[in-house]
């Protein structure tokens, strides 16, 4: 075999290996018996050691060299051949002791923050958490020293290849300008309009998972490929010909489980419209997370926050939920005659602008504060610049700051999200570039194909699908992000057309 063939062999295997881990995750947070943490563990350090041990082994680096000196290699191998420095890189700066014990260490933390954040108790996880940090800070240091930039900076190509805080500062210095004041005209605005009320529940967990399941399938999941579960933080995972949801829910509000679902599906089916030909090949895989964000957000936020899917399935959510014991106490002879499953509620209640503390339930204008306040506090605890001690003033005065409120408790601040827990330190930005980015994808698919929003009205997702396929989900990794996003949409990543998209949205 020549040295690229010979790459692509350890590739397909390294990768296989990694789905096998994922899976792992998948079932540690839904399914394995809590007595099962530290086998687990143990499993998925093994799996990381083994992975970290084909990827640092002498003839991988020789490989690379030779390869990157053949001649007629094709643009996808080129690529390939790309990624698999961009991995090699982030492996191959780390020794394996330090990968074993971060695997550990975040899985055991992990699993404490299970029962920590219902329990609000920040001070029980801080040691493990500590630990975690540590040796976050360590790999990004070692990192740092190969890829010729900042710690920060390391931990975020690790997720998005090419990012550096340089540029999150351009993006989030444009949105720290607009917000604050858009905010405050766009709760101005509201005042002039009918308050939303959410239907009276309960809403019980199965006729959640019902009408969830119904939209999945709306929007295109094959569920002979996929499966749907509950899990304490909602997350997408596993591999495009097996992929796992998960969401959870509350009988009090079906919307939030609702749109968990949604925006989980949109992960989903981004993973399962990579190019075939390239399985277990990294330049099959995703374009980066903000590329992954941006495919769950377009479904959550653009197309199933429209106006015309609310119409679709606003008869869905009343056949699901108003029981005939309901109606009879509202005095309504059918489902349409309750005010509360009017189409005209739902939209509103889905477009309601109120700052929160939970970042997965916030609307789509205060989110990117809830982004903008998680990575200036990591950037700061990456640094050493702030304390895990002073971790909970410092989110409390954040979001008094950024949205008026404070934390009743640490469940509501900073123990809420489970990426710092996990180890998935330099993730959060990826959540608001995606935002931006799944508006200007929307906005481009909109302009290519009049007919994608009426079809949406309709329950069908086809268009949006096709483009979506052929213009990012077929691609892998095949270019880096500026030019995805530029081939895709005219332009590289432009703030003002996601303005654009929350102006028109919110003040009409």
């Amino acid at each position: 075999m020549t040295p690229y063939q010979k790459l692509e062999k350890k590739f397909g295997r390294l990768l296989t290996l990694r789905d096998a881990e994922m899976m792992l995750h998948w079932d540690a947070s839904t399914m394995m018996p809590s007595g099962g943490t530290a086998a687990r563990s143990e499993q998925i350090a093994a799996l990381k050691t083994v992975q970290h041990e084909i990827l640092s082994a002498a003839e991988t680096a020789d490989d690379l060299d030779a390869a990157s000196a053949e001649n007629g290699l094709d643009q996808w191998q080129t690529a390939n051949l790309r990624e698999m420095r961009h991995i090699w890189t982030h492996a191959n700066a780390l020794d394996d002791g330090l990968v074993t014990a971060l695997s550990k260490a975040s899985m055991a933390c992990e699993t404490t923050w299970r029962t920590a954040r219902p329990e609000s108790d920040f001070d029980g996880i801080l040691t493990q958490l500590d630990e975690v940090l540590r040796l976050v800070r360590e790999s990004a240091q070692a990192k740092a020293g190969v890829l010729d930039c900042s710690p920060y900076d390391a931990l975020l190509d690790g997720f998005t290849p090419g990012l550096r805080a340089a540029d999150i500062d351009k993006v989030f210095g444009v949105l720290e300008e607009f917000l604050p004041e858009f905010l405050f005209h766009v709760l101005d605005h509201q005042k002039t309009k009918p308050k939303p009320d959410l239907p009276l529940g309960p809403f019980p967990s199965n006729n959640q998972r019902v009408l969830g399941i119904k939209l999945m399938e709306t929007l295109g999941f094959d569920f002979n490929q996929g499966r749907l579960d509950v899990s304490l933080h909602p997350f997408s995972g596993g591999t495009p010909d097996d992929l796992r949801i998960t969401t959870r829910y509350d009988e009090t509000d079906f919307t939030t489980g609702l749109m968990g679902i949604l925006h989980e599906t949109g992960h989903a089916l981004y993973d399962m419209g990579l190019p075939k030909k390239w399985r277990c090949q990294p330049v099959g895989e995703p374009r980066g997370m903000d590329i992954h964000e941006s495919q769950s957000l377009l479904i959550e936020m653009q197309a199933c926050r429209s106006r015309e899917f609310i119409d679709y399935v606003t008869p869905l959510m009343r056949e699901a939920f108003l029981a005939p014991t309901l109606m009879e106490t509202f005095g309504c002879h059918g489902p349409e005659d309750d005010p509360h499953w009017n189409a005209d509620n739902i939209y509103c209640h889905y477009i309601n602008v109120r700052p929160g503390l939970i970042r997965v339930d916030a609307d789509e204008v205060t989110y990117p504060a809830h982004i903008i306040l998680r990575t200036k506090l990591e950037r700061a605890l990456i640094a050493d610049d702030l304390s895990l001690r002073e971790l909970p003033l410092a989110w409390s005065d954040g979001m008094w700051e950024l949205l008026g409120l404070r934390p009743n408790d640490h469940s509501d601040g900073c123990l809420q999200d489970i990426h710092w827990f996990d180890g998935a330190w330099g993730y959060f930005p990826s959540y608001t570039l995606g935002a931006i980015t799944a508006a200007q994808l929307f906005d481009a698919a909109l302009k290519s194909d009049s007919s994608i929003l009426p079809a949406i009205g309709e329950g069908n997702f086809k268009p949006l699908y096709e483009w979506l396929g052929k213009n990012i989900h077929q691609h892998g990794s095949l270019y880096e992000t500026p030019e995805l996003i530029e081939k895709a949409t005219g332009t590289r990543l432009d703030p003002q057309i996601f303005i654009s998209h929350l102006k028109q949205r919110y003040l009409q």
